[in-house]
């Protein structure tokens, strides 16, 4: 594990350069439905905060109202404290049916004392299993943090706090499906996911300690909103949904951005679907075998 001198150091530049600026504050009421949870999901202080609740009888979540053809999507959340094993609190981009895209952060829950394990993976035509593990280098059920997805159609960047923890690129060049044809929805939720998500489902919920319960604020779009077959970007419409510029449509990892991320995998890493030779033995994916997929 890195030293927390280590982490001030590195996030030094971010904040100079003032990267990590606070997401606007939305509106819940009127960005997302809640689709499930028979009362579970509650909208709080007129629209500032959302709450997601799992109990023996049910979860719940909700979705964003407008699809997004590309962009970058901010979301802070706070999650469930204690012993959250079996617990999985999942935030995400997705499009519907069988051959489906979806940019995945999903984060799972562990006895009290230990960390978090967040997961990321990214499904195209319907096929994932590219899932990265990593630990948070601060407790994310003391306070909210925000979580990012950055969706171009070069590469995707996951970031938490803006430290830069995954980049997957478009190597549609060396025939790797990339996400890029299918409009999607931001969609979270609280749920049971015992059989898999603590130690390989060795370790079940503890339904004493229900209700468990996940928080959110601040959700933003600066995003490409997909509306009657066409986006908000095309050259006569607006170009997001917010007044900022849309420099996230062409933006990479500059040198200290990839510095920041080659330090959260060198010391958070906890799996790298590129790293499994015992998974994959026929072997590694295409996009593992290039020089910066194995890392990023």
């Amino acid at each position: 594990m890195g030293s927390n001198s280590s982490l001030s150091a590195l996030l030094l530049p971010v904040l100079v350069l003032g990267f990590v600026s606070a997401a606007s504050a939305g509106n819940f009421h009127q960005d997302v439905d809640v689709t499930w949870g028979d009362g579970r999901a509650k909208i709080l202080k007129g629209g500032e905060l959302l709450t997601l609740s799992l109990d023996s009888v049910s979860g719940s979540g909700f979705q964003s109202k407008n699809e997004y053809m590309f962009g970058k999507i901010d979301m802070q959340l706070k999650l469930v404290p204690g012993n959250s094993a079996g617990t999985v609190a999942a935030y995400f981009l997705s499009s519907q049916g069988p051959a489906h895209d979806e940019i995945d952060f999903e984060f799972l829950g562990n006895l009290s004392g230990d960390p978090y394990i967040l997961q990321t993976n990214v499904f195209t035509q319907g096929g994932g299993g590219r899932e990265q593990q990593i630990y948070l280098w601060f407790d994310p059920t003391a306070d909210f943090h925000t979580y990012s997805i950055l969706w171009n159609p070069q590469r995707i960047i996951f970031s938490v706090d803006g430290t830069p923890i995954r980049e997957y690129k478009n190597l549609e060049s060396i025939g790797v499906p990339y996400p890029k044809k299918q409009p999607m929805r931001v969609y979270s939720s609280l749920w049971n996911a015992d059989d898999w998500a603590t130690r390989g489902g060795r370790v079940k919920i503890d339904w004493s300690q229900a209700p468990f319960t996940a928080s959110y604020r601040n959700f933003k779009a600066d995003a490409c909103v997909w509306s009657s077959g066409s986006s908000s970007c095309s050259a006569k419409r607006p170009a997001s949904t917010s007044n900022s510029s849309n420099a996230w449509l062409n933006r990479e990892l500059d040198t200290s951005s990839q510095g920041r991320l080659k330090w959260v995998q060198k010391n958070y890493m906890v799996y790298n679907y590129c790293a499994d030779i015992k998974r994959f033995i026929h072997g590694l994916p295409a996009e593992c075998t290039t020089t910066t997929a194995t890392v990023s």
